[in-house]
């Protein structure tokens, strides 16, 4: 996830970008083979440190500037040079290579996530008819079938998840409008360019979207809904391994968990770490609506504080799924303890519905 977010591959679909339109423009006949020609080479072999650049971007207000600048004065030719970037503005190379990444980073987070939803998928159908107590307000209620616990935990990850793909689907899209979202200066053929770069980037075409950020908010706010459901998870796991109750125990593995000064401590790390980041996420969040209000054609600080904390919330949703998976492929669980604490309840052993109602939440989300 930090290489998807990386200054390489920040550079590297910018680069893509300005390669790919020129390709796109001169299938439309708006710039010669020639320029074409010169552009994607120049663009597959320059040499850029990144570090360089970045330094450049933060003077300049925007990677595009200091980019398209170094690319202009290594061209061949000034027809050359007048033909990059024609038609576009450093906002669609930014908001463009924002949705290359997502579609990256969402997909590498899928797996992990994937790999929460299976293994608590078995777990729920193991133990959909063992009695348990249920808990509301921190105390002891009725029981329920303590698959039923985890049949919610699982819904809510897969939940997130299906929710995360549609945001992503529809929101991580080509963002080509030009200098004031018009497409001026491409002889009316913006859209025809617009549809030969997005197949060549492997994003779906839109209308530009430049001054309307609902799409970047939507996936922000599925990342912090899938983090809230892992933490979710977490906290039910981190409380079920408290030592008065001990119905559950993430896996034991060496050199984890353990505490500096108390040898006897199994500490339930996976679960902190989730946590963690779910302590975290809903400033990320706070910050990207607050931007939603954004200046007629081109907002001013708004969109551009969008990418870093895009990045931060799949670092953690990354973290946190990796987590959760490793707790969920290997959780413990005590049907002894389960037993004792129903038992010291005295509510009986009627758990409804459960395994009927486990079933139903375990139905696959799409």
């Amino acid at each position: 996830m930090l290489a998807v977010f990386s200054d390489t591959a920040t550079l590297r679909h910018a680069l893509a970008f300005e390669a790919e339109l020129a390709r796109a423009e001169a299938a439309e006949g708006l710039i010669g083979p020639a320029q074409v020609e010169a552009i994607a080479r120049l663009c597959a072999d320059i040499a850029i440190d990144p570090a360089e650049l970045a330094d450049e971007a933060a003077l300049a207000g925007t990677l595009a500037i200091p980019l398209v600048a170094r690319l202009r004065a290594a061209l061949p030719d000034a027809a050359a040079a007048k033909a990059l970037h024609k038609g576009a503005t450093s906002q669609d190379v930014a908001d463009t290579v924002l949705a290359c990444q997502i579609r990256a980073a969402s997909e590498l987070l899928d797996g992990d996530l994937d790999r929460v939803a299976t293994a608590l998928a078995a777990l729920a159908q193991r133990h959909a008819t063992t009695p348990a107590i249920g808990r509301t307000l921190l105390q002891d209620a009725l029981p329920i079938g303590f698959g039923l616990r985890i049949a919610h935990w699982q819904a809510g990850v897969s939940e997130a998840a299906a929710r995360l793909r549609g945001e992503v689907a529809t929101g991580a899209t080509l963002q080509f409008g030009g200098a004031a979202g018009s497409r001026a200066g491409l002889d009316g053929k913006g859209a025809a360019v617009a549809a030969r770069l997005a197949a060549a980037l492997g994003l779906p075409d839109a209308a530009p979207w430049h001054a309307r950020r609902g799409g970047v908010a939507g996936i922000a706010t599925a990342l912090a809904v899938t983090i809230g459901a892992l933490g979710k998870m977490a906290r039910d796991v981190s409380l079920l391994a408290q030592n008065g109750v001990g119905e559950a125990r993430e896996p034991a593995v060496t050199g984890r968990g353990g505490s500096s000064a108390m040898a006897h401590k199994r500490n339930p790390t996976g679960c902190q770490v989730a946590l963690s980041a779910a302590m975290r996420a809903p400033g990320l969040i706070a910050g990207i609506l607050a931007g939603l209000p954004a200046e007629q054609e081109r907002g001013l600080g708004g969109w551009q504080a969008e990418g870093p904390a895009l990045a931060e919330l799949f670092l953690l949703a990354a973290g946190a799924a990796e987590a959760m998976a490793t707790v969920a492929e290997g959780l413990e669980i005590d049907e002894a303890a389960i037993a004792r604490n129903l038992a010291a309840a005295e509510v009986g052993t009627d758990i409804g519905e459960s395994e009927m109602l486990v079933a139903a939440l375990l139905v696959p989300r799409t």
